[in-house]
C-alpha cells in the first residue's frame, strides 16, 4: 500500500469521479484506475461502486477511506510541519470559524498571519463544531475556534475555553424598532437565527423565555455570516448576533445595535484541535494570533 494510492482513492471520493480527481491531481486517468485497482486488489475487497454517474464507496470503501483520509491528512501536515521549520514558506492551513471570530478576530489577526506567512494557503471554513468535527479527527481540519458546543467534543478531541461572550439585537439601518430598549418591545418582532446547535430556534426561544418573553416568530435561517448580513439589511427581520457585530467594519453603516437593558449571554469560545498533535508552525501562528485578536 502506498501513499499516492491513498492520495488518489481520497481525491476521488472528494470530487466523485475518476475524470475529475484525474484533472485536479494531473494524473491520466487510466493510471488512477490502475492505482484504484492495485489498492482493491491488496485488500481483497471492492472499494467502490462504478456508476455512470460516477463512482461512489462501498461500505467497505467508506470504513478505508475514513482511515486513508487520516493517513494523507497528517502525511501533508507532516511535510508542512517539516518545511516550514527550516523556514520554507509553504503549506497549507485549515481553519474553522464561527461568525463570531470570522467578525470579531479574523480582521486583527489575518493581517499579521499574511506578513509573517506570505505564500501560505489559509483555507477557512464557516461553520459551528459539529458541522466540522469530522474534519477535526481525521485531521482534515487543523483547528476549530468558535462557539461552544452544548456537548463535548468527540474523543480525541481537546477543548479549550477562551472566553465569554455576550450578544446583542441586530437590526438595519434605520429599523422602526431601532430606539427600543427592552425584549419585549422587541418580542412581536419577526427574526433570523444563525445556528448556534442545530436547534438555533429553541436556543431563542429560550433566551426570551428566561425574561419571562414568549417564543418570537423566526421567518429566516441562515448558516453564515453573508446570508445574515444581506438578510438584515434588506429587511426588518432582527437578529441575535455576538456583540462583535457592532464593530465590524463590513456592516456598520448598513446595520445597527438595538440597546436592550436585559443581559443577553451568548455560547463560550472556545478552540478545539485534535488531542495528542501539534499543530503546524503556520498553523500555530495563526491560532496565537486569532487568540490575541482584540475582542
Amino acid at each position: 500500500m502506498k501513499l499516492d494510492q491513498l492520495q488518489h482513492l481520497v481525491a476521488i471520493v472528494e470530487h466523485g469521479s475518476l475524470r475529475s480527481a484525474a484533472r485536479r491531481l494531473a494524473v491520466p486517468q487510466p493510471a488512477l484506475t490502475r492505482s484504484v485497482r492495485a489498492l482493491e486488489r491488496e485488500l481483497g475487497v471492492a472499494l467502490f461502486m462504478r456508476e455512470s454517474t460516477g463512482m461512489s464507496l462501498t461500505p467497505a470503501g467508506r470504513q478505508f477511506h475514513v482511515r486513508a483520509s487520516s493517513i494523507v491528512n497528517d502525511a501533508r501536515r507532516a511535510r508542512d510541519e517539516i518545511s516550514q521549520s527550516v523556514g520554507d514558506d509553504q503549506g497549507t492551513v485549515v481553519v474553522a470559524l464561527s461568525i463570531m471570530p470570522h467578525v470579531g478576530l479574523l480582521p486583527q489577526a489575518l493581517a499579521a498571519f499574511r506578513q509573517r506567512w506570505p505564500h501560505v494557503r489559509l483555507h477557512l471554513i464557516e461553520g459551528l463544531l459539529p458541522d466540522v468535527e469530522r474534519g477535526l479527527r481525521d485531521g482534515e481540519i487543523d483547528f476549530y475556534l468558535g462557539a461552544a458546543p452544548r456537548e463535548g467534543p468527540a474523543p480525541g478531541l481537546a477543548m479549550q475555553h477562551l472566553f465569554s461572550n455576550t450578544r446583542a439585537v441586530v437590526c438595519r439601518k434605520g429599523h422602526p424598532l431601532a430606539a427600543a430598549r427592552s425584549l419585549k418591545s422587541v418580542s412581536k418582532a419577526q427574526w433570523a437565527v444563525t445556528a448556534v446547535d442545530y436547534n438555533a430556534d429553541d436556543d431563542l426561544t429560550r433566551l426570551f423565555a428566561s425574561h419571562g418573553l414568549p417564543a418570537p416568530e423566526v421567518l429566516l435561517r441562515a448558516r453564515s455570516a453573508m446570508s445574515i448580513m444581506v438578510a438584515l439589511a434588506y429587511s426588518d427581520l432582527l437578529a441575535m448576533l455576538p456583540v462583535q457585530w457592532g464593530e465590524f467594519p463590513l456592516t456598520r453603516d448598513a446595520l445597527q445595535i438595538i440597546r436592550v437593558r436585559e443581559p443577553l449571554p451568548a455560547p463560550d469560545i472556545v478552540l478545539v484541535r485534535r488531542r495528542e498533535l501539534p499543530l503546524t508552525p503556520a498553523a500555530e501562528f495563526f491560532c496565537d494570533t486569532l487568540m490575541r485578536a482584540p475582542k
